[in-house]
């Protein structure tokens, strides 16, 4: 454990201590996370007379949605499923069977939100078999692909296509897959002592309603995992980066990649592959918010940062949207990131022939080497495309994010070996502006600047 200064401790606990007495919350816990590790957690309210601890279970809702789309992801990896099949190859017999895996997973394949019969999350679930019954020409509510619509259903869909081709339920499978190597032996589907028990808070008055908890069964997959805040700690390390051999580290980068935006005009939130996005104070958070009647739980994490902080609390309302990112700014007050040490990397020869000023025209740009043979190219003032490209056998580079991502960039020398010029999906960079003596498409006029 790598834990938080003293002085920043009090201010989390405080911060804590501040939500549970104002949101009126039976109990509520909270963590920081740290370069893979515990740095803090704190606890306010009861549990059957008791301080939560770390290892006090709360549901967490759709936060499962991101462990079952993890699983999805490992079938991808296999090579048993492509993200663009629709979910009829593999669930035959809905009346939504062209909506693509990975609609289905940013919330795009414009399903409706909630499952046909009484509300599913207070009532006792239904075997998949029923439940793909009762889907009707209602169950889309929008043009695949058009727009963000969070669906419950969706991920029901989801869980059943691990089910099928793991041949075990998808608990078991995440259980498998997910939760054990991890070290997450304390996340199950159904509650273990001790546990907290879910409540509804009086409006008007300071009384409890205990709310139902049932086996959603089919509807499960959207939100039926119950878990602990070490527990949760571990996953929000896991979504940092810190994947322990459970997903390909591109892969876990591909589910963070914005798919959609679900807040409209203001674009500060989106969606990914299974994973809630968010940018707060110039960090990019990805992760889930969670919840079930009786049940709060969120968690976020910055890889860039290595940080991640989460909450659990047993109240169907009342927990301020703002409390994590709150949490997060009060770390980079107390304990600001020192910035990573420069040290020098080994450089070949010819890629130091490449480092430089090179020009798209009569715009400017910067090649810097990069560790691993890569390169950045940036444009010299801030204003153009700048991508990042990491080096391929066959002596290409290969573009890695922005304009270029997926792009190639190649070196084209002159019949003596000397470069000419570098070209980046078909356009052209040379040494000088419009170097008359590179092969520049469309010819560089005769008479030259003037």
């Amino acid at each position: 454990m790598s834990p938080v200064l003293e002085s920043t401790a009090r201010a989390l606990l405080r911060r804590i201590a501040v939500e549970q007495a104002e949101s009126r919350l039976p109990s509520l816990t909270a963590a920081v996370v740290r370069d893979g590790r515990l740095a803090w957690f704190g606890s306010r309210g009861r549990v059957e007379g008791a301080r939560p601890t770390e290892t006090t279970q709360y549901r967490i809702g759709s936060i499962t949605k991101s462990m079952v789309a993890t699983v999805v992801m490992r079938l991808r990896d296999e090579g048993r499923v492509d993200l663009l099949d629709p979910i009829g190859k593999h669930i035959p017999g809905t009346p939504v069977g062209e909506v693509t895996l990975a609609q289905l997973l940013s919330h795009t394949a414009g399903l409706t939100a909630e499952p046909p019969g009484p509300w599913w999350e207070r009532t006792p679930g239904m075997p998949v078999e029923e439940l793909i019954g009762l889907l009707g020409p209602e169950t889309g509510r929008h043009r695949p692909g058009r727009r963000f619509h969070y669906s419950n259903l969706g991920f029901a869909l989801l869980g059943e296509l691990v089910t099928r081709h793991r041949g075990v339920s998808w608990t078991r499978a995440v259980q498998e897959e997910i939760l054990e190597p991890l070290g997450m032996c304390d996340t199950t589907p159904r509650p273990r002592a001790p546990h907290a028990t879910g409540y509804a808070v009086h409006p008007w008055a300071d009384v409890l309603l205990p709310e139902p908890e049932h086996d959603a069964v089919a509807m499960a997959p959207g939100g039926q995992l119950w878990s602990t805040p070490a527990d949760l700690a571990r996953w929000a390390a896991f979504v940092a980066g810190d994947t322990a051999g459970v997903l390909d580290p591109a892969t876990l980068a591909e589910m963070r990649e914005p798919a959609t935006v679900d807040d409209g005009d203001a674009w500060t939130g989106g969606y990914g592959l299974g994973l809630q996005l968010a940018r707060a104070n110039g960090r990019r958070l990805a992760g889930h918010t969670g919840s079930m009647p009786g049940f709060l739980a969120t968690v976020w994490a910055d890889p860039a940062d290595k940080v991640g902080v989460l909450f659990m609390a047993n109240s169907t309302s009342g927990v301020s949207r703002t409390l994590l990112t709150e949490l997060l700014a009060i770390l980079d007050e107390h304990e600001p990131r020192l910035p990573v040490e420069w040290e020098p990397i080994g450089a070949d020869a010819d890629l130091l022939e490449l480092t430089g000023p090179w020009y798209w025209g009569p715009s400017a740009y910067a090649l810097r080497l990069l560790p691993d043979r890569g390169l950045s190219l940036n444009p010299i003032g801030g204003t153009g495309r700048a991508s990042r490209f990491t080096a391929q056998a066959d002596g290409t580079w290969l573009g890695l994010d922005g304009y270029y991502a997926g792009e190639t960039l190649s070196l084209v020398r002159r019949p003596d070996g000397s470069l000419s010029h570098l070209d980046l999906n078909t356009f052209v960079f040379t040494r000088t502006p419009y170097d008359s003596a590179a092969d520049v498409p469309g010819g560089v006029d005769e008479g030259g600047w003037r």
